[in-house]
């Protein structure tokens, strides 16, 4: 039930909030594949390969099992990868990194969905070093374990900032937030992810910018980019999907590259504006850390107040509508 009001209300506010960007930027968007695999029924992350080109790697949501693919420029499936050790409650998001010691990528996986807002005690992020041959394989994980200061959320974006490594959560919520995890993490005992922002209504996805200049948070309704300070720069309008699901930047960080669920479900590149691309900081080795979304609680709201009237009054249309439908049914 809670994800039929979730997606009637998405369905509705979607069609209803106004686009963000020029007419220019909408005709720039394209399809870049279509997932031809017919194992992957609800791609719920996707990220770009951090060392091979034209390699995306996509997972399913949950029931699934610990199970994700590498696909090609043509959305054809070349390895299933098998995760040895760990579970797929709900897989939500993933990211990719390049290790900054041994340049080899690193792969992400969230298993941080929770319809139930605080059921699970804890939940799981696990780090998985790409595979260095794309042929089916069974690959090692290692575990991290995770506890919101605040009490248990339901969430589906995680984003790493590349200049820091410092790993965020964002929730899925009418009143979304990003929360940090420890700047070093453990495998023993639980990691304390603490709110150090704002985030958008429902947000379903999030992902840092190559070079760390910036990072983005999909909705249902667009995608909103963000400095590392946590200053808003702009939203972007999306395409018209199923259900908006996953987030990425595209390698030179021009692009933003999302995708839904469902079978044959198809990946868009959106352009960034030009306007929008931040300037990168030129930082020595001697410098401090570039600031991020940990330093500041300005993370903007995402949806402007037109926006907010209209998708609360979706909201209350779906609720009817889930009332009388449940009512019809019983």
């Amino acid at each position: 039930m809670i994800r039929l009001f979730a997606a009637v209300a998405a369905t509705c506010a979607l069609s209803a909030t106004p686009a963000q960007a020029s007419r220019g930027d909408d005709d720039a968007q394209e399809k870049l594949f279509t997932i031809r695999d017919s194992r992957i029924a609800e791609s719920s992350g996707l990220a770009v390969s951090p060392t091979r080109p034209d390699v995306y790697y996509t997972h399913n949501d949950s029931g699934a099992g610990p199970v994700f693919y590498a696909l090609g420029p043509n959305g054809r499936t070349k390895a299933t990868f098998n995760v040895n050790g760990a579970e797929a409650r709900d897989w939500e998001a993933m990211a990719a990194t390049k290790d900054p010691k041994t340049g080899r990528g690193v792969l992400w996986f969230a298993d941080i969905g929770d319809n139930m807002d605080g059921a699970w005690p804890d939940v799981s992020i696990y780090r998985v070093m790409e595979p260095t041959v794309l042929k089916d394989a069974t690959l090692a994980a290692v575990r991290y374990r995770f506890r919101y200061a605040g009490g248990g959320r339901n969430a589906e974006g995680i984003m790493i900032n590349p200049r820091t490594g410092r790993l965020y959560v964002v929730s899925k919520e009418f009143s979304g937030s990003v929360y940090a995890a420890p700047r070093k993490l453990k495998t023993s005992g639980i990691n304390i992810l603490r709110k150090v922002g704002d985030a958008p209504i429902m947000a379903t996805d999030a992902a840092y910018a190559p070079d760390g200049s910036s990072y983005v948070i999909r909705t249902y309704f667009s995608a909103t980019l963000y400095r590392p300070s946590g200053q808003m720069i702009t939203r972007v309008s999306m395409p018209e999907l199923h259900q908006a699901e996953s987030i990425a930047y595209t390698p030179d960080g021009k692009a933003l590259l999302t995708g839904s669920e469902g079978l044959n479900s198809p990946v868009y590149r959106v352009p960034i504006p030009a306007r929008a691309r931040p300037t990168p900081v030129r930082a020595s080795s001697s410098a401090p850390p570039t600031r991020t979304a940990a330093d500041t609680t300005d993370s903007g709201s995402g949806l402007t107040g037109r926006g907010l009237v209209i998708w609360i009054a979706a909201a209350l249309g779906a609720v009817g509508l889930v009332t009388f439908i449940a009512r019809r049914t019983r």
